[in-house]
């Protein structure tokens, strides 16, 4: 199954869409739902958030080993929603394991001209799926058929424009739609998980830091961490740990940070795992030099005060977040 451009437009009902962020990790699934008025500058709401965790075996590294588990996991994460938030009325998204998902960004002039369009622009997007899928093919080195595939224009304010494409092997999309037809959900989007946790702390950013102020933001997964370096809303640097061309975590995040002086970093995901490199939070804003925030979503939905899910205040709620904020805002 492929994932297209087109499946990244929100539901409407009404006025109002809905959208659910699925993130099933190691030991638990986690989920996020929110909603926003179609209106421009319409207040997001958070409507529901949850966590169930799931027992040892269940998931055996980016593998779903235990469907049934997942499955009842889902249908119980979902079980708390309120009305206007039925699962057959949801935008639903999953999150994929990075080590699971290969995801790269191609200048859109160049798939137009691979697909005989002109310019990057006036054209359709469908115009543009057979290079998008040579493009896949090339760099995962598999064929499509064993490939699951989704890639959308990235309109972000940037002087080229570019296609953002993500891929994975066909056989991990397959546990998890089947784990959510299982549970009665239908999924309508597959995301990496560190891209999630991004689009959430962009989000957060944007709500909660100066205008312009740069800032760095960090993800930390279960194959490690994730940065990125952010001015003006552009993605100016960004590093992965491990790595060979990095000794050591301060030695990327020192990396990370050439150019202007940061006054934040916004930190999410499993942030308990710093142990398992002799790492904490106190260590990143010494390397850093600037103040750590810890993710939490409880500030950015209008309704999330009257909701008492600890996954709220928690940094590793920044995948189902992230996927959530998919649904009703791009």
């Amino acid at each position: 199954m492929t994932f297209k451009s087109s499946w990244l437009q929100g539901v409407q009902l009404g006025a109002q869409r809905f959208a659910a962020g699925i993130d099933v990790s190691s030991q638990a699934v986690r989920l996020v739902v929110v909603s926003q008025h179609s209106r421009a500058r319409a207040a997001l709401h958070i409507e529901h958030a949850s966590t169930v965790p799931l027992g040892a075996g269940a998931m055996v590294g980016t593998e779903i080993a235990d469907r049934h588990a997942v499955a009842r996991a889902l249908r119980d994460a979902f079980a708390g929603l309120p009305r206007a938030c039925a699962p057959h009325a949801l935008r639903c998204a999953m999150a994929l394991p990075a080590s699971a998902t290969l995801t790269t960004s191609v200048p859109l002039t160049r798939l137009a001209a691979l697909a005989g369009c002109v310019g990057d622009g006036g054209h359709e997007l469908a115009e543009l799926e057979p290079a998008v899928m040579s493009e896949v093919e090339r760099i995962a080195g598999l064929e499509r058929h064993a490939l699951a595939v989704d890639w959308f224009v990235d309109e972000t304010h940037s002087p080229i424009r570019s296609v953002t494409i993500a891929a994975t092997a066909r056989q991990h999309l397959e546990a998890r739609i089947e784990c959510a037809a299982t549970a009665g959900i239908s999924l309508t989007a597959i995301d990496g998980e560190p891209h999630a946790a991004l689009r959430a702390m962009r989000y957060a950013a944007s709500h909660e830091l100066d205008p312009h102020e740069p800032y760095v933001a960090l993800w930390i997964g279960t194959d490690g961490v994730y940065g990125w370096r952010i001015v003006d809303d552009c993605l100016v640097g960004e590093m992965r740990y491990p790595a060979p061309e990095h000794a050591d975590l301060a030695d990327a995040l020192r990396d990370l940070v050439h150019g202007p002086v940061l006054d934040c970093a916004l930190l999410s995901g499993e942030v308990d795992l710093l142990d398992s490199v002799g790492f904490s939070v106190a260590d990143i804003a010494d390397v850093l030099g600037c103040t750590v925030m810890p993710f939490e979503c409880a500030a950015l939905g209008g309704r999330a005060r009257e909701l008492h899910d600890p996954l709220l205040h928690e940094p590793a709620a920044a995948v189902a977040f992230g996927l959530a904020l998919r649904g009703v805002l791009e």
